[in-house]
């Protein structure tokens, strides 16, 4: 133990190992998708900001810990935004210092038990914190959420419904902190077994409780994923693909086609003759044709990335445009001071326009879809809305063509299971290039998913659901009251410091001056 207290004593050493510490919540997400390793990945870390000399080693380790777990989180970035991966990373990271700060404060030495009765309840809180900052979608939004690692796990989906990723998240924080504890300070392991007792009760509760969607019907909904297509002719080639996968959905009865974002790179005003075809395609199949257009508006000014609806006669006039940009991929904030991350990466070469409002479409049938464009779906509250409004199916149109031999595609396509069990929509995830994937009301899975390689049209049978989930109803809870119990510890951590400050000893009165009597001068 000696030996590895002088080793971290280089703040280098703590440094690295800090970051190696944070990066490993990562392999709890897809690709490696070992969801089981979220319940322990955070132990390292938390061992480590616990053993800090002092509270500012460890807000570093927090703060390094951070950048390992944002970098290790989006390192499929850096062929495309090449340095700018790193200064992301460490700026987000900072979030991070003030946790660790925590850790230490409540289970530095030999805590007692309601220190870690409280720290798990505090820490999991503070964690949420970090979660809810980085949600605006100015920092890059809510990638990488640490419930998110659950999508595949049927208990962890059912509590999805109730307090959506956010009790997720504070659940997997709790154990870890749990399981650091019970390693680390066997004086403290009562109450880190209770910990890990209430967070089984909860979840066994939720399963009994929480009310199941009821399931009243189906809907054959078809996905279209042309593939990699490249050159610089793409636009044309990636339709001319499109419409013959569309056409081999003739005879198929299909109440729904959808293509993936960027589908069309033209704006249908400006090329009625695409809009014909799209037209002719939803004559033959007999199902509305949901399609995404990147390109110039020709009744606006600017780029938008537009989900538009086309029936037998044309485009319905239903149309979303995309609210919720990337940053750095769809426009550069603050354009003018980082304008030159255009000649280091691929980064957008002129912004997109925002839209203003979410849309819910009618797409025949009986049928009423609520759209949503690339990483819009890792927002649980866009989703929430939709649900709100009526959307029996939940639509989200992707691409991530850029980052085919990454683990983006998988780690996007796994997101769409989250937000089906929290609204207890169906919820299909269409992209160019894959992956594509759709979920069940409950967030189960639906077919197969078609991989990176894949160039096809697949039908789904899709379940309607109908009824309100806990989460829909009640919203972001888990976060609101993370904050109360934030509120509350500031709040508890201020009137002890007026009480040691009262009953602190009077400062010793100095000693009396001894006043001098010089001698008079001699010419008084």
């Amino acid at each position: 133990m000696r030996t590895l207290d002088r080793w971290l004593a280089s703040p280098w050493r703590r440094a690295v190992l800090a970051a190696l510490a944070g990066a490993l919540p990562v392999l709890a997400f897809p690709a490696p998708s070992l969801w089981w390793f979220a319940y322990a990945a955070l132990v390292p870390w938390i061992l480590l900001a616990r053993s800090a000399p002092s509270g500012k080693r460890a807000a570093y380790d927090g703060w390094f810990g951070g950048f390992g777990f944002m970098l290790g989180m989006h390192h499929w970035l850096l062929p495309n935004l090449h340095v700018f991966t790193f200064v992301i990373a460490a700026l987000l990271g900072v979030l991070w210092a003030p946790w660790a700060w925590l850790v230490r404060r409540f289970l530095a030495g030999v805590p007692s038990r309601s220190r870690v009765m409280a720290a798990l309840v505090v820490l999991p809180s503070a964690w949420l914190a970090i979660e809810l900052v980085r949600s605006w979608q100015g920092l890059g939004g809510p990638w990488g959420m640490l419930g998110a690692s659950q999508w595949q796990v049927e208990a962890a989906l059912r509590l999805a419904s109730v307090g959506g990723v956010w009790l997720l998240s504070f659940l997997v924080v709790a154990v870890n902190v749990a399981f650091a504890v019970l390693a680390s300070v066997r004086e403290s392991r009562v109450p880190a077994v209770a910990g890990l007792v209430a967070t089984a009760a909860a979840t066994s509760a939720a399963w009994v409780w929480s009310p199941r969607p009821d399931v009243d019907g189906r809907a054959r909904i078809a996905v279209v994923q042309p593939g990699v297509i490249g050159g610089t002719d793409s636009g044309d080639r990636r339709f001319d693909r499109e419409e013959r996968l569309t056409r081999e959905l003739v005879g198929r009865d299909v109440d729904l086609i959808v293509w993936g974002e960027s589908s069309v790179g033209f704006d249908l005003g400006d090329r009625p003759d695409l809009a014909r075809r799209i037209a002719t395609l939803s004559r033959e199949t007999g199902a509305d044709i949901l399609v995404n257009v990147d390109a110039h508006r020709s009744d606006r000014p600017g780029i938008y990335k537009s989900s538009i609806l086309v029936g037998p006669n044309g485009p319905t006039g239903d149309r979303y445009d995309k609210m919720r940009l990337v940053p750095f991929g769809e426009y550069i904030p603050a354009r003018s001071l980082l304008g030159w991350a255009t000649s280091v990466g691929k980064a957008a070469g002129e912004d997109r326009r925002r839209g203003t409002e979410q849309v819910v479409m009618n797409a025949g049938h009986g049928l009423h879809i609520g759209p949503l464009v690339c990483f819009e779906t890792a927002f649980p509250d866009m989703t929430r809305h939709l649900a709100e409004d009526g959307a029996d199916v939940l639509v989200g149109q992707s691409s991530t063509s850029t980052f085919q031999q990454s683990w983006a595609p998988e780690q996007h396509a796994s997101l769409a299971a989250l937000r089906a069990a929290e609204t207890g929509r169906p919820m299909v995830h269409a992209t160019l290039t894959g992956v594509s994937a759709v979920y069940g009301p409950r967030g189960e899975r639906i077919g197969s998913w078609l991989g990176t390689s894949a160039s096809e049209a697949q039908v789904y049978e899709v379940p309607l659901a109908t009824g309100v989930t806990p989460y829909v109803r009640f919203g972001d809870w888990p976060a609101h009251a993370a904050l109360l119990v934030l509120a509350a510890l500031c709040l508890t951590e201020g009137v002890r410091a007026v009480r040691l400050r009262r009953s602190a000893p009077a400062p010793h009165a100095p000693p009396a001056r001894t006043v001098h009597e010089w001698p008079a001068h001699p010419g008084h």
